[in-house]
């Protein structure tokens, strides 16, 4: 897909100047060459707290935060890759497949990932120079690596596939390299959001083919804005903690005959209740619980948008919230307990907010960020309220992109 510049950032100096330092950048790397601008959008979760990887259904709404990227062939068969925020540069010999244990973990292992994955799916891959640029906050939970992984995709499907893989695909294909080349056993739908943009119902029941619905919704002009606040705790090191939601949630599954929770009978589950506390435990049951609740509490959600019952919306997503916090355990890390500034955001978010609005864990928790939507007459008050306890720049407003990973026109 192509974006005209203006249609994207509607002409905004700031990211005229942007581009431009992005050329230069570029320039100062890799010599002048003809390049191609890229952009790929960070993403909000709105409902379906780690639904997505046990087949479940999500809201999620792309974001006017992005990643760019200046790009071009070199004529080798490396691929040159430096982002503005690393010193180092990712250097990937596509002679050399498969994966490789110095790369595991790092950016490297990414673009490796998604050049094996497109190969074995039957698309070209070669060698290009690349210099990337990121307004998606890092550790914020506004998947800043799932937006680098569908950047590099779009890449690849410009430069050597002639467009030809669809942002759907280059989702499935950016999942494959995160879950099989760096190690973190994500679900789909960070890649999906960010590839498809946009306001997004997606049903994972069947993931190689997820059904996605886009909602028309314009928050603002309903009187809201949307805002993410980050408490100052990194998603580093957490990756563990991640890890053991979607496996103690499959646990119950298997133990019930079945690979993932969607495919279980929500009554057999209950049916079976004391045993399964025996064989796996107490924290699996609850995350079982949220899964269920929170499943059909996305359909719920996505029918009060549709019918603009913004009350029964927020409602919703306080219960979602409260769900996240009882019984999929995933508001602090039970190593750190005593950081809980994610408790700390949300218990002020909900007096400061007295009813009007909601707040909720956004993504995948353990300490990062929380959302919160929020009056449009109280926006002013509630940053200045929220950054004197956490920070300057702590609270950012945003908006819902209608554009996901895109080659733009500049």
């Amino acid at each position: 897909m192509i974006a005209c510049f203006n249609a994207l950032y509607g002409g905004a100096e700031f990211q005229e100047k942007r581009y431009s330092r992005l050329a230069h950048e570029f320039e100062n790397r890799f010599g002048k060459q003809e390049i191609t601008y890229f952009s790929a959008p960070g993403r909000s979760e709105i409902g379906g707290n780690h639904t997505d990887h046990n087949r479940g259904k999500v809201l999620a709404a792309a974001i006017d935060l992005d990643i760019i990227a200046a790009a071009a062939k070199n004529g080798t068969n490396t691929i040159r890759l430096k982002s503005l925020e690393y010193s180092k540069i990712d250097l990937v010999n596509l002679d050399e497949p498969g994966q490789k244990e110095v790369e595991f973990g790092r950016s490297a292992s990414l673009i490796r990932g998604i050049c094996e994955r497109c190969r074995q799916l039957g698309y070209r891959v070669g060698g290009f120079d690349a210099f990337t640029m990121s307004r998606v906050l890092k550790g914020s939970g506004l998947s800043s690596s799932a937006a680098f992984e569908v950047l590099v995709g779009t890449i690849i499907s410009h430069l050597f596939n002639e467009d030809r893989i669809s942002p759907i695909e280059i989702a499935k294909i950016a999942q494959y390299a995160e879950n099989v080349f760096y190690g973190k056993p994500c679900g789909l739908m960070d890649q999906t959001a960010c590839s498809l943009g946009s306001f997004l119902e997606i049903d994972f029941e069947h993931p190689e083919n997820p059904a996605v619905e886009k909602l028309e919704l314009d928050l603002h002009a309903l009187g809201y804005s949307l805002c993410i606040v980050d408490v100052g705790a990194s998603h580093a090191g957490k990756s563990n903690e991640y890890a053991f939601i979607p496996e103690e949630m499959q646990k119950i599954a298997k133990s019930l005959g079945k690979e993932t929770l969607r495919e279980i009978d929500e009554a057999a589950f209950y049916d079976r209740l004391a045993s399964l506390r025996e064989t796996c435990g107490d924290r699996s049951v609850l995350r079982a619980i949220h899964f269920f609740e929170e499943n059909k509490r996305v359909d719920l959600e996505a029918q009060a948008l549709r019918t603009c019952d913004l009350n029964r919306f927020f409602e919703l997503v306080n219960a979602s919230g409260d769900s996240s916090f009882m019984y999929l355990q995933n508001i602090y890390s039970p190593s750190e307990t005593q950081f809980q500034g994610l408790s700390v955001a949300l218990a002020l978010s909900r007096r400061w907010l007295g009813g009007r609005g909601a707040c909720r864990v956004h993504g995948g928790g353990f300490g990062g960020t929380m959302q919160a939507f929020v009056p449009n007459d109280f926006v002013s008050k509630y940053q200045e309220r929220i950054e004197a306890v956490f920070g300057k720049n702590t609270c950012h407003v945003l908006k819902i992109r209608p554009f996901g990973s895109v080659l733009v026109e500049r």
